[in-house]
């Protein structure tokens, strides 16, 4: 268990800032156990404070520490669990087969930094989003016609297909799902929180999966 002590407003700021890096965030999910999205430990904190947690799942807990009561004397303390589930109407499984939102940092996480034509991995800054079918001939900016690529594979492909440039795609494009898209885009897991999401990731279709097994 990590604990937290903020003794005023000042010092709060102060620990809001130097933490804010090194905290990992709180894995939330609606009343049917789907995942949802990532909260930040103020968010959790709220939700514990206004009685909106209905159970939690995760096997950390993290405490924070507030002001001392004069009535009391007593220091005020909140512990938020890794994961939890928020009270109200299920959201999540509404959302659940809506198309993630499409960025490079996710996508070069999904094709595990690794070029599709040369088979190489890169660092962040020298991977390109990749369109399979180019923008100049019709093609879109989607998951589906999108894969990671190293600059020097992205200029030799150029404005053709692959079948056009003579250049064989090593793996296929795929939609991460909800659960996926929350591991892509977290880089700080917790293992409990891994393990949730990692059970409702389709393992067939999922190159994460794959490549951790």
């Amino acid at each position: 268990m990590q604990a937290i002590e903020v003794a005023g407003i000042a010092d709060a700021v102060a620990v809001c800032e130097a933490r804010a890096a090194m905290l990992p965030l709180i894995l939330t999910l609606d009343m049917n156990g789907a995942p949802y999205r990532w909260v930040t430990w103020q968010h959790a904190c709220f939700y514990y404070a206004r009685n909106l947690v209905a159970w939690s799942a995760g096997d950390e807990n993290l405490t924070f520490y507030g002001g001392i009561s004069r009535a009391t004397g007593r220091r005020s303390s909140i512990t938020t669990n890794s994961i939890i589930a928020i009270r109200g109407r299920p959201v999540a499984s509404r959302g659940w087969l809506q198309v993630p939102p499409l960025s490079n940092r996710e996508l070069f996480q999904r094709d595990r930094h690794v070029c599709a034509y040369c088979g190489n991995g890169y660092a962040s800054q020298r991977l390109t989003r990749e369109h399979i079918v180019p923008l100049s001939q019709g093609g879109l900016d989607l998951w589906m016609n999108v894969v990671t690529a190293c600059r020097a594979c992205n200029q030799r492909k150029s404005g053709r297909t692959p079948e056009q440039a003579g250049m064989q795609l090593l793996y296929a494009p795929y939609v991460p799902n909800k659960a996926e898209y929350l591991i892509l885009s977290n880089r700080r897991i917790l293992h409990d929180q891994m393990d949730f999401l990692a059970k409702h990731v389709p393992v067939r279709e999922s190159r994460l999966l794959r490549r951790a097994c």
